[in-house]
């Protein structure tokens, strides 16, 4: 898991990766060409024009901000799509990106609207060289399960609203780090429209004495399942996989549990741990998931 340890360790290396983190994210976003600000052109299999632009819909508790694009010449199946511990930023509108380009509406949320708005981390490394974790720690303490669920709902109904996405297919969401147990609680709360979960790296998955704990929302969903465990989250906590997989299949959920060869943070391009081959392993089962699920 990501922890204030890790963290001292990877603002050693925020100079190195700042530098690489331009050709990792090209390397890792299928060759983007943006051309203006709400549109783009996407190089890749589908050669899909783009539209996308910043968005913000009501919820329960104020006002929440994302980053929305989409294919623009087609209705789209559509994915919500939760960030990491740094929140929303050029690294995962790269991510969204690349995932519209395959031919889904994406939905990048900003977890942190309670308190802030938009972008607080320029990358990875300026979060863990500027005191991130203890910047972000009041803002955590207030996603709870109840209220990740409240954002899911409001976030289904603004996508559902948008004449881009094709509401007649299920939704995906994906998670990364923080993230992971938000897909797991989006699906418990809309689970007529959430079709697909993936957790990357998701910490907090199996929570002891908890009865929100996210390996115990099997039974409220109606989603297939990818669950991309880390190899060092899977050495500190080699049981989680086990009880993970005891419950999918209790619950009668299709699920992929599986340990990848990278650490913590190994499928996001400006993480410290960016692993690319075990990453492009990570996004080829999450297009597989999609194709199946939604």
């Amino acid at each position: 898991m990501c922890n204030e340890q890790d963290l001292a360790r990877w603002a050693h290396e925020a100079s190195m990766t700042r530098r690489s983190f331009a050709g990792m994210a090209g390397a890792g976003a299928g060759a983007v060409v943006l051309t203006g600000a709400l549109g783009g052109c996407v190089t890749g299999p589908y050669d899909n024009r783009l539209t996308e632009g910043a968005v913000s819909f009501s919820t329960a508790d104020g006002t929440m901000d994302g980053f929305f694009v989409r294919p623009s010449r087609m209705s789209s199946p559509t994915v919500l799509f939760w960030p990491d511990i740094a929140g929303l930023r050029e690294a995962k509108r790269s991510m969204a990106r690349r995932l519209a380009g395959r031919g889904y509406a994406v939905l990048v949320v900003n977890p942190y609207y309670r308190d802030v708005s938009g972008e607080q981390f320029a990358d990875f490394a300026d979060f863990a060289g500027n005191g991130g974790f203890q910047k972000v720690k009041p803002w955590r303490e207030k996603l709870t399960a109840e209220a990740i669920m409240s954002d899911a709902t409001a976030a289904v109904g603004f996508l559902d609203a948008q004449a881009e996405v094709d509401t007649a297919r299920g939704i995906g969401t994906q998670g990364y780090c923080m993230g992971g147990p938000f897909t797991f609680w989006s699906a418990a709360a809309v689970p007529s429209r959430i079709k697909g979960v993936a957790s990357f790296h998701g910490g907090g998955l199996v929570r002891d004495g908890d009865p929100m704990s996210p390996h115990n929302t099997f039974d409220d969903t109606q989603a297939r399942y990818l669950v991309a465990i880390a190899k060092n989250d899977d050495a500190e906590a080699p049981e989680d996989k086990t009880i993970l997989r005891e419950a999918a299949a209790e619950a009668g959920r299709p699920a992929q549990i599986e340990v990848f060869a990278g650490d913590h943070g190994w499928t996001v391009p400006d993480s410290p741990s960016y692993n690319q081959p075990a990453a492009e392993k990570a996004y080829a089962d999450l297009l597989e998931l999609y194709g199946k699920a939604l």
